[in-house]
């Protein structure tokens, strides 16, 4: 199903996890886009590193986006690292502040070609049960949509 042409923050978005994606890489950071969470909340990256903790990107790139979204301190109950994924024209100064927790969140900044660690996020282990969960549920996912993009045509994928 065609979801129709993208709006311009959307083009932008994607630009900034492609940037995201290309840093992590050569970081041996793997992740998956539009990632489901069990609390209904849809990460925007998250990924595994090397030594397997799980991280989650927030993306922004808009000021009114990044300003209004009150609902971002939910990722942190599915990470063990978590960063903020920010436009390269984004004005950062907010970042700052105590209610973007920045001893907590790490701050990348991108555009479309790569992108640059400004501030590391800081290591909040997941407890072992929780970690193991939530790499199954990303595995699985990876997985799904792998083979789906191998046969998009069968009717017998579950969702």
């Amino acid at each position: 199903m065609d979801a129709g042409p993208l709006s311009s923050e959307q083009r932008s978005a994607q630009a900034v996890a492609r940037g995201i994606g290309r840093l992590f890489a050569r970081n041996d950071v793997w992740c998956l886009p539009e990632m489901p969470l069990r609390s209904g909340r849809r990460a925007d990256l998250m990924g595994i590193d090397a030594k397997g903790r799980v991280i989650i990107v927030e993306i922004k790139v808009s000021k009114a986006d990044l300003l209004g979204d009150n609902k971002w301190t939910d990722y942190l109950d599915h990470c063990d690292r978590f960063y903020w994924g920010l436009a390269h024209h984004l004005d950062r100064a907010c970042m700052e502040s105590e209610s973007f927790l920045p001893d907590r969140c790490g701050l990348i900044v991108a555009d479309g070609y790569d992108a640059e660690f400004l501030r590391d996020a800081a290591d909040v282990p997941l407890a072992a049960a929780r970690r193991k969960a939530e790499v199954e549920r990303l595995a699985r996912t990876a997985l799904r949509r792998h083979a789906v993009s191998l046969d998009p045509q069968w009717s017998g994928w579950a969702g």
